[in-house]
């Protein structure tokens, strides 16, 4: 397949599910997880700062961390990856489900609105105690922990540790849409994080094209129908438009 192909079968698609990860929001300055443990962050684990087990130990530090990274997202803007997959949803309608792996909400302020986020949200905060889940203060006024209106328990950040299981409802749907799928897009994704990585191989299984939208090769990249090689604004815009 070459590009003139992978664009025509996108084109032509009924139903389109995504898969995107770190390389999307990358364009808008938002560094990965272990890329942001710089200073005074860098002396810690990602371990002592993303699991159960460290809120348990010192909430306080693993809320202090969460919460440089809540004002950081906060001032990032999303970037045309972002714009042209809100265009695509609005082209393929209820043939559209996009899954991430990132947690910072930009897919959502770029205007989709059929997604799962996979590993969660950190611009939220959930209880453990009863479930709620609320959209934290303004960066500028946060003081973790923030307290559940429902109940009254400190709430814990709205995200997937390490050690932790994804949700079972969203993985669900992301597994059921890209059965379905007739084209698949694997997005700034390196696919070694699973189970999300496992999500293209469903496409490919049920007879679909999978394409994949990334400047390195990944895991994924012999499993794919094609790949773009470029950034993910970019590469999506040769997809798209030519």
């Amino acid at each position: 397949m070459n590009l003139t192909q992978a664009r025509a079968a996108l084109q032509q698609a009924r139903r389109v599910a995504v898969l995107t990860g770190a390389g999307v929001s990358a364009e808008s300055g938002i560094p990965t997880f272990r890329d942001a443990q710089t200073g005074y962050w860098a002396r810690f684990r990602p371990e002592d700062l993303a699991s159960p087990e460290a809120y348990r130990r010192d909430p306080q530090t693993v809320w202090q961390w969460y919460a440089s990274r809540y004002k950081a997202v906060t001032r990032a803007q999303p970037n045309a990856a972002h714009r042209l997959l809100a265009e695509l949803e609005r082209e393929k309608g209820e043939g559209f489900f996009l899954a991430t792996q990132n947690v910072d909400g930009l897919h959502t302020r770029a205007g989709s609105e059929r997604l799962v986020e996979l590993h969660g949200n950190l611009t939220t905060a959930r209880c453990e105690r009863c479930g709620a889940v609320t959209p934290l203060p303004a960066p500028d006024t946060f003081t973790p922990p923030p307290i559940c209106p429902a109940c009254g328990d400190p709430m814990r950040p709205n995200v997937v540790w390490f050690g932790e299981l994804l949700s079972r409802h969203a993985l669900e749907a992301a597994t059921r849409a890209f059965q379905d799928a007739d084209v698949a897009l694997i997005v700034g994704t390196s696919g070694v994080v699973y189970p999300a990585a496992g999500l293209a191989p469903e496409t490919r299984r049920a007879g679909g094209v999978v394409i994949e939208v990334n400047p390195e090769k990944t895991e994924l990249t012999p499993d794919m129908s094609f790949s773009v090689r470029d950034v993910a604004s970019r590469g999506l815009a040769a997809l798209l438009h030519g």
